[in-house]
């Protein structure tokens, strides 16, 4: 699949996790996504991450699994930002966030895209606050390793204890059940990081378990027609002798021959890719001693198309090839499915001109708006927990009276002119403005996403410091003086902050609201809460 200059890639995995698994979970994660027991209809047994996979023998199955799962990848990084959180722009709901890798400045350290920290995702991109919002909305997040584009963890970092503390920060920072472990290039042959990331891997499983808790893996690689490749074996083979609980592998299937020899018929071939895999998933794990019924094997795998045009001209997934895809999933009790990505359903518009050509953000076919995920979320495993009798989700907890002295963005006015990219908190709630706006209530009920100028960010939480400019020292700039007429451009200190005149003007009181109001004579020189900002 295409990829970004920040981070990206093709596909990802994760894996449904039984519902015991969740009984710790912090009280603020009030709803969960299941993760699938990958087990036989008639014979049943665990298999999910934290259960000692690899050293237990399964029982064969006579029926399918019908649980496939769908979990949509995200480009987190990407821009313009997929609103993942928001019900309304995602039906999918579960996803998996790509890609955590290293950044490029400090190999052991964990970053999104090689572009944000994890706290500079979470000021930036308000990556924490929207996943706290998917969750209530009943949705969950897997986190997705590697990629395409920049170094996965265990490619640079050579200091075991490092290694596994920036896995264990990501897993720990996003209370993360089920992460993806996306294994490219040169990536898929690299003896020494595969053994250092196996091993680090477990060490994270084993914690998770003494914790009380689970960490379901899943292996991402690319596919041919014919299944895995040797070298993709090979890896898949040495990540569990490395001690990995392998919830299952899952295949890129995509990109499937070269500019001179496309692949016409992109269903049939991402069939016979996934028949081939599991047959070579089936052999590796019996070759570990766990002998996996027909059931069994096919949960043990998952697939991740590229919606649209894909990397190789001429090769085009359609929606059609989803309905087949999808069907067939049903019909072997697929693992889960994925497909690259969130960002690209939706058709491009007039600006880009060969759809021949793959981008990031649209998938070059004829579709509506994320018709892709709407075929997928008919897969019966992508049902999300659901909050306990009496319990109360976390809007319902935040819909109370807005206190500016505790909000982290001004509390939302009818009469305020908001820009594009503003913020604002409107009962208990983060919200930014799609486009400029003035008088249209944040919380009001739309019948579509495309019918309020306002994007749902996530709740203020009880973290959240409320914004408090900070003021300069006195004699910087003039006091403000009511009987001063001050020409355009002057520069004065209004309870110790800098303002400046955008007219001339005499007793006009600089504003403390913000944003400031379009007839205000003074423009606030400091950085006001709520207003776009740059990566």
């Amino acid at each position: 699949m295409g990829s970004t200059p920040d981070d990206q890639h093709e596909t990802d995995g994760d894996a449904p996790v039984d519902d015991d698994l969740f009984d710790d979970a912090p009280a603020e994660r009030l709803s969960w996504m299941r993760l699938f027991a990958l087990v036989a209809l008639v014979a049943i047994v665990g298999v999910v991450a934290g259960t000692g996979l690899m050293r237990k023998r399964a029982s064969s199955a006579a029926q399918p699994l019908q649980r496939s799962w769908s979990v949509p990848y995200v480009d987190t990084t990407l821009t313009p930002t997929y609103e993942f959180q928001d019900p309304q722009s995602n039906p999918a709901r579960d996803i998996a966030l790509a890609f955590v890798v290293a950044d490029p400045k400090s190999a052991c350290t964990p970053s999104w895209g090689g572009a944000y920290s994890l706290e500079g995702a979470s000021q930036q991109l308000e990556l924490d606050r929207r996943i706290t919002q998917l969750r209530a909305a009943g949705g969950d997040i897997m986190v997705s390793f590697g990629g395409q584009t920049n170094a996965e963890l265990a490619t640079v970092c050579t200091d075991d204890d490092a290694l596994v503390s920036a896995y264990r920060a990501v897993v720990e920072r996003y209370d993360v059940r089920v992460i993806d472990l996306d294994i490219e290039g040169a990536a898929v042959a690299d003896g020494p990081s595969i053994e250092r990331r196996a091993n680090a891997i477990a060490t994270l499983q084993k914690e998770q378990a003494a914790a009380g808790k689970s960490l379901a893996v899943w292996l991402t690689v690319p596919v041919s027609t014919t299944g895995l490749t040797a070298d993709g074996i090979a890896l898949v083979r040495s990540t569990i002798e490395g001690g990995v609980d392998l919830n299952g592998v899952n295949a890129m299937t995509m990109n499937f021959g070269d500019a001179d020899h496309p692949t016409a018929d992109m269903l049939t071939a991402t069939k016979q890719a996934i028949e081939d895999t599991v047959n070579q998933v089936s052999g590796i794990y019996s070759a570990e001693g766990l002998e996996l019924g027909p059931a069994q094997s096919w949960a043990h795998v998952g697939a991740t198309p590229m919606i649209g045009q894909n990397d190789v001209k001429g090769e085009v997934f359609t929606l059609e090839d989803a309905k087949g895809l999808a069907d067939f999933a049903m019909a072997k009790g697929l693992g889960r499915v994925s497909t690259w990505s969130l960002n690209r359903d939706q058709p491009c518009g007039a600006s880009f001109a060969d759809v021949t050509v793959v981008s990031d953000t649209c998938s070059s076919v004829d579709q509506k708006p994320l018709d892709f995920a709407n075929v997928f979320t008919v897969l019966p495993g992508r049902a999300p927990f659901q909050p306990p009798t009496g319990s109360v989700t976390v809007n319902e907890r935040h819909q109370t009276a807005d206190d500016q002295a505790k909000s982290p963005y001004p509390i939302w006015r009818p009469e305020a002119q908001y820009p594009e990219g503003y913020k604002v908190v409107r009962g208990g709630l983060v919200y930014q403005a799609k486009w400029y706006t003035q008088g249209q209530d944040p919380s009001a009920t739309v019948a579509n996403p495309w019918d309020t100028p306002w994007s749902l960010v996530g709740p203020v939480g009880p973290n959240d410091v409320p914004f408090t400019p900070t003021k300069l020292a006195p004699g910087t700039y003039p006091d403000w003086n009511p009987k001063t007429l001050y020409a355009k451009g002057a520069t004065v200190l209004y309870d110790g902050l800098p303002y400046q005149a955008r007219w001339p003007n005499q007793s006009a009181v600089p504003s403390s609201l913000f944003p400031v109001p379009p007839d205000s004579a003074w423009d606030p020189q400091f950085a006001v809460p709520g207003e776009p900002t740059g990566p």
